[in-house]
């Protein structure tokens, strides 16, 4: 009993004692960014930001490593299983971390369990949309409509499964609404018929939106987040409106493999705090329609673990199965 005792006291006095060499020390070597998703995206894009800041942040070579299939899956499966010490990361976002798990039978990775959540670094909202000819000037009065039309009202998005899609079954299951899910081939396809009138109503990202909206061929109701867009000041959040429980946030983050030492995620999570209250790069995140996120390494597990059981409610109480 007694060397166990002294076991463990060397163990926690040596782990105190190396924790801050270690955090000193990180990186010593080659840093690899997974983005899961093919070059050029938003993903993409924050992956590179953020390889570049970390370069200069901790005096190393932070490459990126594009590991596209899967709706996101196969990247984040070889961070998931990759040597927790700090030199393989993940660039996650909304999609491939907080929904996949609801919609792909064969997840090869939990990752509540898997990951750990480093730090966000970027989010953004989404609008709802309808067509000028829909008779509803708030979202009272499209959820009264939806309710009174015969066979419901119709609402496009971007494919199955992604946060577009799911922002509007959120909104049908927390309005009780009759809406019917139309799927397109992409965003651009989607807003081609939405102006056209032929689909009376979406959930788009503002940046694609905003110009449909300023020059009236689209109507705002509402956005998705906790708080008004500063792109549009005047449209109320979809919470505030009329459902107080909605919200829908497309955000990006780091992420490293679980057991990924305390001080190495911690030296992590400073730097990418200092990078998104950088003014220079808050602009070029602002650049991309998005808002820089910061809060602590906790929070943000935290928020991972709530969008993966909202998500999970949604794709069980969908009307017809959603599945990849």
């Amino acid at each position: 009993m007694k060397l166990r005792r002294l076991l463990a006291t060397f163990v926690a006095t040596f782990g105190l004692a190396h924790a801050p060499a270690m955090a000193q020390d990180y990186p010593d070597g080659d840093v690899t960014i997974i983005v899961p998703f093919a070059a050029g995206g938003a993903t993409d894009y924050f992956g590179r930001l953020t390889a570049d800041y970390l370069s200069r942040a901790l005096d190393a070579n932070v490459v990126v490593e594009n590991r596209p299939g899967g709706g996101g899956n196969i990247g984040s499966d070889v961070v998931a299983k990759s040597d927790p010490d700090g030199t393989t990361l993940l660039l996650g976002a909304a999609g491939n971390i907080g929904i996949n798990p609801s919609i792909f039978a064969d997840m090869p990775y939990d990752p509540a369990k898997d990951l750990v959540a480093v730090a966000p670094i970027a989010g953004s909202m989404n609008v709802l949309v309808v067509h000028p000819s829909i008779p509803a000037e708030s979202v009272e009065e499209l959820i009264a409509y939806a309710k009174n039309e015969e066979g419901g009202v119709n609402f496009a998005s971007s494919g199955i499964g992604g946060t577009l899609h799911l922002s509007g079954e959120l909104f049908k299951l927390q309005a009780g609404a009759a809406m019917t899910h139309i799927p397109y081939q992409g965003s651009g396809p989607a807003m081609v018929d939405l102006l056209a009138g032929r689909v009376p109503i979406m959930f788009d990202n503002i940046p694609s939106s905003l110009p449909h909206i300023q020059d009236g061929a689209l109507r705002p109701l509402g956005v998705t987040g906790p708080e008004r867009s500063p792109a549009l000041p005047d449209v109320p959040t979809i919470a505030e409106a009329a459902l107080p429980d909605f919200s829908v946030v497309t955000w990006f983050g780091l992420f490293a493999p679980a057991g990924t030492p305390e001080p190495i995620v911690e030296k992590l999570h400073a730097a990418l705090s200092e990078m998104t209250s950088d003014p220079a790069v808050a602009e070029q995140i602002r650049g991309r329609g998005s808002e820089p996120m910061s809060m602590p390494a906790a929070e943000f597990q935290q928020l991972v673990r709530d969008d993966i059981a909202k998500w999970a409610e949604v794709v069980a109480n969908a009307d017809e199965p959603i599945s990849r």
